[in-house]
């Protein structure tokens, strides 16, 4: 399966294959993710009930004076209530339902307050009486007896001294400081169980990305060279770090923090509902026009995110092809052609995000104009009724705190939004790369190689690195345990292809590859790789020290490590250096010669003694200095094993054992030096072409 990705295909806002994908990541933490639904249920109950407690201490105490109240004697209230006269007096909203009992209601009157039998909805322009007739109800207070009439009716009541009032307010006080005290334990749990829940979640995100990096890019080593051949490092390294980033950013702020939206949502419905049902219906008249904006948003933010994806992709394949090439551009001037390039590139994706922040621009004041429009309507129907004395301040206050709760996660909804089109991109570009099959591994019939000899046979092989479009065709031949051997030809004659194929690099579509008489396809892929060392041309240094460069991952002494350099002529640059083997190198060992770097890479490719080594153009880049070095490593390491040299100097492999002269796929010629110079062929043409410079008349085979 090819690993080109379509960016434009890209943008589903739910996938529920990939999701089920994604949450497989989540099942070892699990109970994480159940504790942080639990906790974010618990500071949702939390939220919702700061507003409620502040209606409670608004309309029971701060403005609770003129409640209605119950007249019970001592003993029989059933709750706490307001010890007054003998008697308490216990408020009408604090006891469910009616009861048979006495209503009184204190009232304030020309600056006087006064308790009166029954209830008044609106006393403005009532007057006072002297009137000293007293009811039964009253035969137990102390003071001065008036008479309230109202509409028609007369209220007897007693007018309260600052002393009696303030027994009152003084329950009214004690109260409020108590609501005061809860609401700061309500904070601060709040806080902590926020702090412990934010904590817990971004552990378990941090946690789920480390195990799918890991895995990723444990994949990404397994993955075939020929992979590696169709897609762009940058591509590769966005995958890995961009991508992932994105993911966390779900699994942390969309995956659990949706559910906390949903309690909040459901929550506030039902409180609003509970305290007000005609006014919470109002309330959500305008919740239609929230929904349509919010799918016409998803709709067009969709278009504009897959375009903001692929102007990335491009942004970040350039970016690693010019800072790679950075030598290249120096050389050939190439500083402004770049530039342009780079520049018109950026430009496309200025002009995406531009696109996408409009959108994004016109949603969130959409979202906040009908917060606000619902807030008008809240305020004129509540606060009509306020006047009218159909509902409390408290009420009304709640609303306007439950609204502005309601809105915000629709107005976080784009940016979870945002989020969530980016993790189903990012998924599916992540999931595509892990699904590309590894390079062989274990297989069944697997032949114990603890040694081997050295053999190699070609049997009718035939390969090609795209469709067929074959590199190698029909190609057969054997080389004997010790031998050494060369391929030449033209550039593209398919000598390196070989080598590729000996190490497994890449896999054959036709015929056999032996090692020892044993297919290499039945042979696990590392433990060949032991029995065989690469000295490629282009020499690859890793971040580091020397010593680490020559032993790679290889279990071997800091001894075998000076071994084999001194085998390879190298030890000698190698003690000039301040620290010698644990000298720094630099990325792609760009502070060493070329020739430097190669015998590393001697040193590198004999240190575990392998049975068959290859030359793949190793001495083609040289300094002068160092080819005497090289030459004489040459001949140290190729003794007593199977070499296959590939070369286009033809001095380097006069000596070997046989010569294979590949042409347009083919073994043309094979044979020892001499012996192909005297057939006066292709390999005859070959060294005439080299040797033309230093010759002014034929050589004669």
């Amino acid at each position: 399966m090819e690993y080109n990705i379509d960016e434009e295909k890209i943008g589903k806002v739910y996938d529920p294959k990939l999701m089920g994908r994604l949450l497989g990541y989540v099942k070892p933490y699990r109970a994480y993710i159940l504790t942080c639904i639990l906790l974010l249920l618990i500071i949702t109950f939390l939220d919702l009930a700061t507003p409620y407690f502040t209606k409670v201490a608004i309309d029971n105490y701060i403005n609770g004076l003129n409640t209605p109240m119950y007249l019970f004697k001592e003993g029989e209230s059933p709750v706490e209530g307001i010890g007054f006269q003998g008697k308490v007096l216990v408020r009408t909203n604090q006891i469910h339902g009616k009861l048979d009992k006495p209503v009184y209601q204190i009232i304030g009157l020309n600056g006087e307050y006064y308790l009166i039998k029954g209830t008044l909805q609106n006393y403005e322009g009532t007057s006072v009486s002297d009137d000293m007739g007293i009811t039964p109800a009253l035969t137990d207070f102390s003071g001065r007896y008036v008479l309230i009439r109202s509409g028609g009716a007369e209220y007897p009541g007693i007018r309260l001294s600052d002393e009696d009032l303030r027994v009152f307010r003084n329950y009214d006080i004690r109260h409020v400081f108590m609501i005061s005290i809860l609401l700061l334990i309500i904070i601060l749990l709040s806080f902590l169980l926020n702090y412990i829940q934010v904590y817990l979640l971004q552990y378990t995100g941090q946690r789920i990305i480390f195990n799918m990096r890991k895995e990723l890019f444990t994949h990404i080593q397994n993955l075939p060279i020929s992979f590696f051949d169709r897609n762009p490092v940058g591509r590769i390294v966005t995958r890995v770090t961009n991508d992932m980033e994105t993911l966390n950013e779900m699994y942390t702020s969309v995956l659990v923090n949706l559910f906390k939206d949903v309690f909040i949502f459901i929550g506030c419905i039902a409180v609003m509902l509970s305290l007000d049902a005609r006014l919470a219906l109002i309330s959500f008249a305008v919740l239609p026009l929230v929904f349509a904006s919010t799918f016409i948003f998803r709709n067009k933010v969709r278009s504009a995110y897959r375009e903001v994806r692929l102007r990335l992709a491009r942004i970040n394949a350039t970016l690693q092809e010019d800072i790679s090439g950075m030598k290249i551009i120096h050389i050939f001037n190439r500083q402004k052609r770049q530039y342009e390039n780079f520049n018109n590139i950026n430009l496309d994706y200025y002009r995406a995000n531009m696109r996408q922040l409009t959108i994004f621009s016109i949603f969130r004041p959409t979202i906040d104009l009908l917060y606000y429009l619902t807030l008008s309507i809240v305020i004129w129907y509540g606060g009509g009724n306020l006047i009218q004395g159909s509902i409390q301040f408290g009420v009304l206050y709640a609303f306007i705190n439950y609204i502005s709760t309601l809105f915000q996660p629709i107005s976080d909804m784009a940016e979870k939004f945002d989020i969530m089109q980016s993790s189903m991109a990012s998924s599916e570009r992540i999931f595509m790369l892990l699904d590309q099959p590894e390079e062989p591994g274990d297989v069944h019939t697997v032949k114990a190689l603890d040694r081997i000899s050295g053999k190699i046979e070609f049997k009718n092989v035939w390969f090609a690195y795209n469709g067929e479009n074959w590199v190698l065709k029909d190609v057969s031949f054997t080389v004997n345990p010790g031998e050494t051997v060369a391929f030449v030809g033209h550039t593209g004659a398919g000598k390196s292809s070989i080598m590729s194929l000996i190490d497994r690099l890449y896999d054959i579509q036709r015929g056999e590859i032996l090692i020892d008489g044993v297919n290499i396809k039945n042979i696990n892929t590392k433990m060949l790789r032991r029995h065989i060392s690469i000295v490629p041309q282009d020499v690859f240094l890793f971040t580091g020290n020397i010593k680490e460069n020559i032993r790679l991952n290889k279990d071997v002494d800091e001894e075998k490590v000076k071994r084999a350099a001194r085998y390879v002529n190298l030890d000698g640059f190698i003690q000039k250096l301040p620290r010698g083997y644990d000298e720094p190198v630099m990325e792609r060992g760009s502070t060493l010669s070329q020739g430097q770097r190669q015998l590393i890479s001697f040193a590198r490719a004999i240190i575990t003694d392998p049975e068959i080594l290859i030359l793949d153009e190793a001495t083609s880049n040289i300094d002068t200095e160092t080819e005497a070095l090289i030459q004489d490593a040459l001949r140290k390491i190729t003794q007593d094993r199977t070499t296959i040299i590939v070369a286009h100097r033809l001095s380097t492999i006069q000596h070997a054992d046989k010569i294979f002269v590949l042409h347009k796929g083919k073994i043309r010629e094979s044979g020892k030096h001499q012996e192909l110079l005297k057939k006066g062929g292709l390999y005859y043409r070959l060294y005439l072409l080299q040797y033309s410079d230093r010759n002014n008349e034929a050589v004669s085979p």
